[in-house]
């Protein structure tokens, strides 16, 4: 991606994933961290809802989590600079719940317990 052209910017996050996403001017090509690659038709959504998805080239840094987490962030920072590029998509994407962040994440592990939750086998005797 040539770094002199005009972007619009949005950053996306999920459980511990962060994705920092640029949108250009272009004809669909996706670059995550510096390889060209084909994203699944889950991510690219919200270029599909607001019929953009052939119009614009995507660069990528995600970071963080794993790879499903990954994924969300990159559609929630596409959300984001789609916002940027145009207010007016703001309710079509807010209204499939694109906007919205996942504030689910991973509870961690109490002292005497063996996970967040689960507690040792009691046995009576």
């Amino acid at each position: 991606m040539a770094n002199n052209l005009k972007y619009y910017y949005g950053t996306g996050r999920r459980k511990t994933a962060v994705a920092r996403v640029r949108i250009f001017a272009g004809n669909g090509k996706t670059v995550v961290n510096d390889k060209e690659i084909v994203l699944p038709d889950v991510v690219l959504e919200p270029l599909k809802l607001v019929g953009k998805l052939e119009s614009f080239d995507i660069s990528v840094k995600v970071n963080g989590g794993g790879k499903e987490g990954q994924l969300d962030a990159i559609r929630h920072g596409i959300s984001r600079a789609l916002i940027v590029l145009n207010p007016e998509f703001r309710p079509q994407l807010k209204k499939v719940g694109f906007l919205t962040r996942d504030p689910r994440e991973v509870e961690r592990k109490k002292p005497g317990l063996k996970k967040a939750r689960r507690a040792p086998q009691w046995s009576k005797r």
